[in-house]
């Protein structure tokens, strides 16, 4: 049976997406890569993700959209305000990833950069299969998914993964599965009513994490240590 393998929150961590994506031996000849966005921010190599996520979506991945992505394009859509918040969630980092000049938030006249935002902002907010909704922050619990409001699926955190008791079991991102458990394990979360976070806060010093799809086997890796275990 094909393997779907689900990875969240890059946050341009490019060297340890690469040694995911190694040690999960990914093929996209015989996996389904779904990817559930925030591929930028915080790490030093956004604009590397970016680049990789491309070639990725070109031979298949699926590539969902992000809150830090939808920042980056809405600022660079001149948007009222965008600006300020994506320099509030990282923004820095990124920009300085095109060009280690900027010192402050100013979009660069940069043809990649141009690409990318463009690429982000086409970017999907959902996939849905028979038994699972993969979607970045999660979904409304009480209305039908296509009547969610896009912000939604981008920012939603507690109301979902607390309220949600759907029949289709949603994995997501975002909100890091510590943050979750209140406590420091990065590990994927497996809730009770249909949930699975993956988020491990790869950024924060935790793991960048994979959910192996359908026998939900997970994997993980550090800066430091890589390792992987069956769930």
């Amino acid at each position: 049976m094909k393997r779907t393998l689900v990875i969240s929150d890059i946050h341009g961590e490019l060297d340890l997406f690469d040694k995911l994506l190694e040690k999960i031996n990914y093929n996209n000849e015989r996996d389904q890569l779904i990817l559930l966005g925030d591929y930028i921010d915080r790490g030093a190599n956004s604009k590397g993700v970016i680049e990789r996520i491309i070639e990725l979506k070109e031979n298949g991945a699926i590539v969902l959209k992000g809150n830090h992505d939808d920042l980056l394009v809405k600022s660079f859509n001149n948007q009222s305000g965008a600006l300020e918040h994506w320099e509030r969630a990282g923004g820095l980092t990124t920009l300085k990833s095109y060009d280690s000049d900027i010192e402050s938030m100013n979009i660069p006249d940069d043809i990649n950069f141009n690409k990318h935002a463009i690429f982000l902002e086409n970017l999907d907010y959902y996939y849905e299969l028979e038994e699972y909704i993969f979607v970045h922050a999660g979904i409304q619990p009480d209305l039908k998914l296509s009547d969610n409001n896009p912000d939604i699926f981008l920012w939603i955190r507690e109301l979902f993964y607390e309220m949600y008791y759907g029949d289709k079991t949603v994995v997501f991102g975002h909100t890091p599965v510590s943050v979750i458990r209140g406590n420091k394990n990065h590990d994927i979360y497996f809730g009770e009513n249909n949930v699975i976070g993956i988020d491990g806060a790869a950024a924060y010093g935790g793991q960048l994490n994979c959910l192996e799809l359908p026998n939900k086997k997970t994997y993980h890796v550090q800066k430091f240590k890589i390792k992987g275990n069956g769930h």
